[in-house]
Parts: C-alpha cells; sequence; structure tokens
C-alpha cells in the first residue's frame, strides 16, 4: 500500500473508533449504588414527624458516606405507625439530605447541645418530598404489632435538661416505606446523613434504629456516626440520641439507598475527541517520516 493510502485508512479508522464513542457523550462508566443499614433491631423508636397544626417537626437523622459521585434513585426507611392506624394514613413522605457541621451552618453554635462535632448541619442540604411531586411512595406492612425498647420523642430538650433516659418502651404497626425518587438526588463524594419524615392524619411515626456497627447484609463502613435528634424548639441544634438523650450506648436508623455511581476517572466523549485529535497528527508525522526514509 502506498503512504497516501495508508494515512487515509489510519484516518478512517480514527474516525470510525469517534463515531462510535462520542455519540454516547460518556463512556459507560455507571455501576450500581447500594447502601443499607440493615433491618430494624428492636433497641429505638425515635420521631420522624412532618410539622401540622398542633403536631412539632422532629427529625432523626443517620449518616451515610460516598467515595464516587451518585445518583440517588430510591430509599426504603422503617418505622412504626400507631397500632390499628390504617396505612391510607399517611398523608405525606418527605426526605432530606444534610451534609456534616460546619458545612451549611452558623459558626460558633449556639452552644444549646452538648457538642455538634460530627453532627448534621444547621440547614438542609437538599431534599424531596410526596406533596410537592419529586417523589412518590408505597407502604409495606411487616408487622402489625411491634415493640421498640425505648423511644425518643417528646424529651428532646436544650443543656442541661437534654438527657431524660428515653421515653420507654413503644409498640406500633412496623411498616417500610418504599420511595422512588421522580427528581433524583445526585451528590459528590461527602459524608451525609438522611433524614425522612412521615405526616400522618392521626398520631406520629417513629423511626426504627438498626444495628450498630452495621453488619452484613448491611453496609458496614467507617465511621459511622450515631443517630441525632432534634425537634422545633431545638432547632438549628441536633442531639445525639445514645449520648445525649438516653445517656448511653449508639444508635443507627433502619434504611437503604439505592441508585447509580459514575467513576469520574474514565474519560468522557470531549476528553475522548481530545486524546483522537491528538493522536492522528502524530500518526501522520510518523507515516510521512517512514515516506521520506523509504
Amino acid at each position: 500500500m502506498n503512504p497516501h493510502g495508508t494515512i487515509r485508512l489510519v484516518a478512517a479508522g480514527l474516525a470510525v473508533l469517534a463515531s462510535s464513542v462520542l455519540p454516547a457523550g460518556r463512556l459507560q462508566a455507571d455501576s450500581p449504588y447500594l447502601f443499607s443499614t440493615g433491618g430494624p433491631d428492636g433497641r429505638l423508636a425515635s420521631g420522624a414527624v412532618i410539622p401540622t397544626p398542633g403536631l412539632q417537626e422532629i427529625e432523626t437523622a443517620d449518616d451515610f458516606a460516598l467515595s464516587l459521585k451518585t445518583t440517588i434513585k430510591e430509599v426504603t426507611f422503617t418505622g412504626l405507625l400507631p397500632l390499628g392506624l390504617p396505612l391510607t394514613s399517611v398523608q405525606d413522605v418527605s426526605i432530606g439530605i444534610y451534609r456534616v457541621f460546619p458545612k451549611d451552618s452558623l459558626v460558633p453554635p449556639s452552644g444549646n447541645v452538648p457538642t455538634r462535632t460530627n453532627s448534621p448541619s444547621d440547614v438542609e442540604f437538599t431534599g424531596r418530598d410526596a406533596s410537592g411531586g419529586s417523589l412518590s411512595f408505597t407502604t409495606d406492612l411487616i408487622n402489625p404489632s411491634f415493640t421498640a425498647g425505648n423511644s425518643v420523642v417528646n424529651g428532646i430538650h436544650p443543656i442541661p435538661g437534654q438527657l431524660t433516659n428515653g421515653e420507654g418502651p413503644v409498640t406500633g404497626q412496623e411498616v417500610t416505606f418504599h420511595v422512588t425518587l421522580t427528581t433524583p438526588v445526585t451528590l459528590d463524594p461527602d459524608h451525609y446523613f438522611f433524614v425522612p419524615q412521615v405526616q400522618l392524619n392521626d398520631g406520629q411515626f417513629l423511626w426504627l434504629s438498626a444495628p450498630k456497627p452495621i453488619t452484613p447484609p448491611g453496609t458496614p463502613f467507617v465511621p459511622d456516626l450515631q443517630t441525632w435528634i432534634r425537634n422545633a424548639d431545638l432547632s438549628p441544634d441536633w442531639l445525639r440520641v445514645g449520648t445525649d438523650v438516653i445517656g448511653s450506648g449508639t444508635y443507627n436508623a433502619s434504611f437503604t439507598l439505592s441508585g447509580t455511581t459514575v467513576d469520574s476517572t474514565v474519560p468522557d466523549g470531549s476528553a475522548l475527541a481530545l486524546l483522537l485529535g491528538g493522536l492522528m497528527p502524530v500518526g501522520f508525522s510518523a507515516l510521512r517520516a517512514r515516506r521520506r526514509s523509504a
């Protein structure tokens, strides 16, 4: 083959390679993401309440960590509804994502709690809710009568009254919420807190605890921070459910997150285009040099 034919062949090959990849926009680097703290362990139920007239907001937060950019598309969480309350009594569901203090927070903090180290931030980083159309949900009744050994619902106070030892055992219907984020949440690598809340037409939803440390089939990670809680009176501060309120032990909460991760080390289409653009002149130069030496 003459040199001109070789050059045309190389150019055609590079063009075919580029056209086969570049229209896709990005090389397929997505992979499934799944995180779970595990099922309820029966130790604790804590408030997770959307405020309504006459009913104060309560937020319970548990953490997760991401090492890659991740899009969360579905979540589940498990807790207690009042005994005998129909599942149709669920009026709204919201989920919030918080970063770790001092991000999204006032510094220095108020001093109304023992510490803010490793707590959720003052304000939500991002959130979704059914009433706004950014999520949909279904519910499954797991157990019509489930008892948690301790509870934290009303005893959420600033120092020096934060230590209540909990409010004792509580029994309700164990229900799992399956949530689809119609507007998925995309998060950069970081440490976050997950905060679900439920609105009922009667009573309050309580989120159930999960094993700490996390054990398989859950997804262990380090550092696994403990569960935090606050109500509208305490906001923007948070208390550690175990260390500050109950006075002993640490807790996780029962939830899962699923979606996809993107490995940013895999080049996108534009990077590949630059690579091919750089290779073509090099190839041509090499062929010309070969022709001159022939």
